[in-house]
């Protein structure tokens, strides 16, 4: 029963630029319960927090994972917030199949880099690159690019970060 099975601890990412926009990644199809479809594969960065971790270590390890960002300070970030995964009949050993949905605490962060330093598609510390593309958007555009299940937290960190936007 996907009610019995826990959320996975994990952080998401708004990294804002000087112009108040946010960093979106295309997501590569997936085959797991985190399904992509077709118009609807851009996201912000996020990722699972390990176990020796907290959210703060986590959401720095997960953006240079993903994007290949290393200079970013913290602005501000959201009380925990969760998502239901859709049903998913694959296969039980997907690494994500034990899970019911996602428990996230997202960060603001204000990006100190140049966008020629942001690369998702080298894969770093034994992950595959998520992405195949990036770009800048408004944050309030974000939820309307995203998956449908995951939407009602897209709008609540919209929320949450349209002061630093």
């Amino acid at each position: 029963m996907t009610d019995s099975k826990p959320y996975r601890p994990n952080v998401g990412i708004a990294l804002f630029n000087a112009a108040g926009q946010v960093l979106i990644g295309r997501r590569f199809r997936d085959d797991g319960p985190e399904i992509i479809l077709p118009g609807l594969e851009w996201q912000m960065p996020q990722g699972g927090i390990d176990a020796e971790e907290n959210p703060r270590e986590a959401v720095m390890r997960e953006l240079w994972e993903e994007t290949g960002v290393t200079k970013a300070d913290y602005l501000a970030e959201t009380d925990w917030l969760v998502y239901e995964f859709p049903p998913f009949a694959g296969a039980s050993s997907h690494r994500l199949a034990k899970f019911r949905g996602q428990r996230q605490k997202w960060f603001a962060l204000r990006f100190a880099g140049s966008d020629d330093e942001i690369d998702p598609l080298t894969p770093r510390n034994g992950q595959p690159a998520e992405f195949d593309a990036w770009r800048w958007e408004r944050l309030d555009r974000v939820a309307d690019l995203v998956v449908p299940f995951r939407r009602d937290v897209y709008r609540a960190v919209a929320q949450r970060f349209a002061g630093i936007a």
